[in-house]
């Protein structure tokens, strides 16, 4: 039986790069739609009408309570069925897996950007208005920037999660790593040199993922605001 190397190196790699190209279309578009949905979300679910505040805190509870699984079935498989003034709307592989993604990191990013909110005092508040700033200038200008900094390790966090569930993509057929290596363990029967690899490559992804993230943060951070230096 051909060594394992010789197999990781032949038949492995290759398939697997060619996954890694989708995963990252994937992860990509997601996370900066997701950021985008949570820092809307959740400016909203504080400073919007109270109707709007809920009804975003129902979004908010359904996509955090039901299984990432079955919101892309529904995104995939059951969308299509539903019928929008006569028209139905049928999802590519990628496409239902970049929304169902997005939309569920968004509702927990949309955590992390209020609790940002709420810990900054309302005194801010009164002091931009006193200056005759108007309530979007105040929330946009002076508070969400504060916030966004000190809820950037949570959202961070929920990146890197979504790089790792980002694999859930192989259920509804995207050729992603898992989907790569999914079809080259069955065709092959190595399964456990197949998701060895597999692992190294998620584990890679998310080690590059990290060290930008932290970089982020430190070209983001303020001397002396968010950390205390002995």
């Amino acid at each position: 039986m051909e060594g394992f190397l010789d197999f990781a190196v032949n038949r492995i790699i290759p398939a697997l790069d060619a996954g890694l190209w989708t995963s990252v279309l994937l992860i990509v578009p997601a996370s900066l739609l997701g950021i985008a949905i949570g820092v809307i979300v959740g400016t909203a679910r504080v400073y919007a009408p109270r109707p709007v505040g809920k009804a975003l805190d129902w979004y908010v509870s359904l996509f955090r309570g039901t299984p990432l699984v079955v919101q892309l079935y529904f995104w995939y498989f059951a969308l299509p069925y539903v019928s929008i003034g006569g028209v139905n709307l049928v999802l590519s592989p990628m496409w239902a897996s970049i929304i169902g993604f997005a939309l569920c990191s968004g509702a927990y990013q949309s955590e992390y950007i209020r609790g940002g909110l709420l810990s900054i005092k309302r005194g801010q508040l009164r002091a931009a208005q006193a200056l005759g700033m108007t309530p979007l200038t105040t929330i946009t200008s002076v508070v969400l920037p504060q916030a966004f900094r000190r809820a950037l390790p949570g959202c961070g966090n929920e990146i890197i999660y979504l790089i790792k569930y980002s694999s859930l993509a192989s259920i509804i057929t995207v050729s992603d790593l898992t989907g790569m290596g999914r079809s080259l363990a069955k065709s092959t029967f190595r399964n456990t040199e197949v998701f060895i690899v597999v692992g190294l490559y998620y584990l890679a992804l998310v080690t590059v993922a990290t060290f930008v993230l932290r970089a982020v943060e430190k070209r983001l951070e303020l001397p002396g605001f968010e950390t205390k230096k002995d």
